[in-house]
C-alpha cells in the first residue's frame, strides 16, 4: 500500500479541491507502529466553522428524502431541503427544513401551480456550538452518533461536491438475544432500523430521473456500470482520531482490502443506488467492536469521494466490579478521502472473483422500476415541481 503520511500545517481548500500543505514530508512508506506514534493537528474550531461555511451552509439542499428498511425496500419518500442560511454577521448559521406535504398542478397555462409546505426549524450553529454533534473532514461531515428520543442511535454522514452532494443517515434500534424478553435487561446490541438517503442539490428543484440535464455538472441519474467503481484511484486523505487528531494523507494506490466500495459482504448491510451512490454499514452494531458506517459516491465518472465514521456503543461503566450503566455513544475515527481516477485496474476485478454467498448486497431498484412503485402523490409533487 503505497499510503504516505503527511504531517501537515494546514488544509487549503481551493475551489472544489483540497489540499495537503506538509511541513515534513518522507517519500518512503512507513510501518503501522510508526504511524501509530505519530501526532496529528489538534481540533481548531475555526478550520471547522471554515470547512462548514464552504461546503455545506451554501442555501437550501432539494433532494428527495427517501428511507429504506433492513431489507432494502423502500418505506418512504418526502420531497424537502434542508436550508442552511449563513445570517449576515456570517457568525451564525440558521438549519431549517422545508417538507412538501401537497401540491396542486394547475390545468391552465396562466395558472400557477401550488406547493404546501411545512417549515421545520432544527438548530442555529455558530463557532462555538458546531463541534458539539458535528465533525467535518475535508468534503465530509459526520453528526452524531447521537440517541433520539425515540431511542434510536442516528448517525449522519455527508458528502459535498461542486453543487452536490449525498445525505445518509442511518438509525439503529436496540436489539436482545432470542428468548430475552425485550426491556428486561440492558440491549445485547443495536440493529439496523431504516437508513434515510438524500441526494441534494442547490438547484431550483430537487435533483430526479426527469429534473437532471446533461448541462448539470452532477448528474446523480447517469448510466454508472458496476466495473466504473473498480479503477486505479489515487488522491488525498484526511483522518481523524481521538488520541492522534487530524492527519493528511496522500494516497498513491487504494490495495485491495480498502476498496470497500466496490464489495458488499454478507456480515453488513449494503445498498448501491443507481447513479453511483453506496452505503454500507454493520447490521448489529455491538460492545465487543467499532462499527465503521461508509458511503461512496461516483460524484463524476473521474471522482471518487468516500468517508467513514466508526462508532461506538453500549461501552460499560463499571464501579466496584458492577456495571452500573453505558457510556455515550462515539464517534471514535473518521477518513475522508478524495480520488481521481488514473487508469485500469489490471486483471479480474475482486467483486467477480468473490463466491455468490460473499456478496449479498441489497441492490436498489432502477429510477424506471422505482418511479413505477411511487405513490400518486408523490409523482404529482415531482410533476408540479419540474415545471
Amino acid at each position: 500500500m503505497k499510503l504516505h503520511f503527511l504531517l501537515f500545517t494546514a488544509w487549503l481548500i481551493h475551489g472544489n479541491q483540497s489540499f495537503i500543505t506538509p511541513c515534513w514530508t518522507r517519500p518512503s512508506p512507513r510501518s503501522s507502529s510508526s504511524l501509530t506514534s505519530s501526532k496529528g493537528e489538534p481540533d481548531d474550531p475555526d478550520l471547522q466553522w471554515n470547512l462548514y461555511k464552504q461546503y455545506h451552509a451554501r442555501g437550501s439542499w432539494k433532494g428527495i428524502w427517501t428511507t429504506y428498511d433492513y431489507m432494502g425496500d423502500v418505506l418512504d419518500e418526502v420531497v424537502a431541503s434542508v436550508d442552511l442560511d449563513l445570517l449576515s454577521d456570517e457568525n451564525k448559521v440558521q438549519q431549517t427544513h422545508q417538507i412538501v406535504v401537497g401540491a396542486t398542478r394547475s390545468d391552465c397555462a396562466t395558472c400557477f401551480d401550488r406547493m404546501e409546505t411545512q417549515t421545520i426549524p432544527v438548530a442555529q450553529y455558530t463557532r462555538d456550538n458546531l463541534m458539539v454533534r458535528h465533525r467535518l473532514a475535508a468534503h465530509s461531515q459526520i453528526v452524531g452518533p447521537t440517541l433520539t428520543r425515540s431511542g434510536l442511535l442516528a448517525t449522519e454522514l455527508i458528502l459535498s461536491y461542486e453543487d452536490a452532494r449525498v445525505r445518509v443517515l442511518f438509525q439503529h434500534a436496540p436489539v436482545w438475544e432470542r428468548d430475552i424478553e425485550p426491556g428486561s435487561c440492558p440491549p445485547q446490541g443495536l440493529k439496523l432500523a431504516r437508513c434515510l438517503i438524500s441526494r441534494e442539490a442547490l438547484r431550483n428543484v430537487p435533483p430526479t430521473a426527469e429534473t437532471e440535464t446533461e448541462t448539470d455538472n452532477i448528474r446523480f441519474y447517469r448510466p454508472v456500470p458496476p466495473y466504473a467503481w473498480h479503477k486505479q484511484w489515487q488522491g488525498t486523505s484526511w483522518t481523524w482520531g481521538p488520541q492522534n487528531g487530524n492527519r493528511g494523507w496522500t494516497i498513491d494506490e487504494l490495495p485491495e482490502g480498502d476498496d470497500w466500495h466496490g464489495s458488499a459482504p454478507v456480515d453488513r448491510w449494503n445498498l448501491r443506488l443507481p447513479g453511483g451512490v453506496f452505503v454500507q454499514c454493520p447490521r448489529i452494531l455491538t460492545d465487543a467492536e467499532v462499527g465503521l458506517c461508509r458511503l461512496a459516491w461516483l460524484a463524476k465518472d473521474e471522482t471518487l469521494l468516500r468517508v467513514e465514521a466508526g462508532v461506538t456503543v453500549l461501552q460499560p461503566i463499571v464501579q466496584d466490579e458492577q456495571i452500573v450503566g453505558f457510556e455515550p455513544p462515539a464517534l471514535t475515527s473518521l477518513r475522508c478521502d478524495i480520488l481521481q481516477k488514473v487508469g485500469d485496474l489490471e486483471g479480474e476485478p475482486m467483486f467477480l472473483r468473490e463466491n455468490a454467498a460473499n456478496s449479498d448486497g441489497v441492490i436498489a431498484p432502477t429510477p424506471e422500476s422505482a418511479a413505477e412503485e411511487s405513490s400518486d402523490a408523490l409523482k404529482a409533487i415531482r410533476d408540479a415541481m419540474s415545471l
